[in-house]
């Protein structure tokens, strides 16, 4: 927490690298910001990347302090009104408003790294396609559409002693859409096309791009009618049942093997978005 979004952004870091914080830490006193400002480096401000924190280091700024002791005016004259604000926020004055409702994605991505190395493209296909079902679905929580599909598939670039391979594939879509078998089977078509034998595969992924609102003025081919097959019916009935029975809907061979997702042991409990979830406190 803290008074400026720079400063939440700050203390959301400060939680999750420092374990005597319990992962929660509030930056609203002044003296327990000026504290962590002076151990944490430039570069994890939000908004200062790896290039403008090198500019910043010559200029003999090296932590959060340096930056914040700053005049405003000199260096947006140095640099752009951007670090002009974020010296400000960094100073309790709020210049960033908090969206109150989330910007529609440009882009969707959805990826993941196996559990164990798939080698085969018939144990690729089954990941590359529940990616796919999700990245829709993603697409039409949005009410929006896609006009280019892209997929990747890698090994793990840390096994040096492996043979290493990286390849992604796009393809447009003649006419911008959400239907998940649609979309699908495109990827299915560009996994074949990029996938080559004799590699241990880490990785995989389906990005969503070009895309825009589902209501859009859509361009219609002037020789010819739109071949299409989309069911909306269809797609919204599946996305209720799926809502109501999780990963109970698929597409194409999702479900035929599992064994290839990671383990989720540890994954972080959702108590203020799901009611099953929710801490339960036994009195005796």
């Amino acid at each position: 927490m803290g008074p400026t979004k720079t400063l939440a952004k700050l203390a959301n870091f400060a939680a999750k690298k420092w374990k005597q914080t319990g992962g929660v830490l509030n930056l609203s006193d002044p003296i327990r910001r000026e504290k962590l400002m002076k151990i944490v480096p430039i570069d994890e401000v939000w908004g200062i990347g790896r290039q403008l924190s090198k500019q910043l280091n010559q200029l003999g700024i090296h932590t959060v302090w340096d930056l914040v002791r700053q005049s405003p005016q000199n260096m947006q004259q140095q640099f752009n009104v951007v670090m002009a604000r974020t010296i400000m926020e960094l100073n309790g004055i709020a210049c960033l408003d908090l969206e109150e409702i989330v910007p529609d994605k440009q882009q969707i991505v959805c990826s993941r790294s196996f559990s164990r190395k798939l080698n085969t493209l018939q144990e690729l296909s089954p990941a590359m396609a529940e990616f796919a079902c999700r990245a829709t679905e993603k697409l039409r929580q949005q009410y929006s559409v896609t006009g280019c599909v892209t997929v990747f598939i890698r090994t793990n670039p840390f096994a040096e002693h492996e043979p290493q391979i990286q390849r992604a594939a796009s393809q447009k879509l003649q006419f911008p859409s959400q239907d998940s078998r649609l979309i699908t089977g495109i990827v299915q078509q560009l996994l074949k096309e990029i996938y080559r034998p004799g590699y241990s595969y880490q990785k995989c992924g389906v990005q969503l791009s070009q895309i825009q609102p589902q209501a859009a003025p859509e361009q219609f081919d002037l020789f010819g009618s739109q071949q299409t097959q989309e069911s909306p019916q269809l797609m919204q009935a599946m996305d209720q049942i799926n809502r109501r029975f999780p990963k109970g809907i698929a597409i194409a061979s999702t479900r035929i093997d599992q064994t290839w997702k990671p383990k989720a042991e540890w994954i972080s409990q959702r108590y203020t978005t799901n009611w099953r979830e929710l801490v339960t406190v036994n009195c005796r």
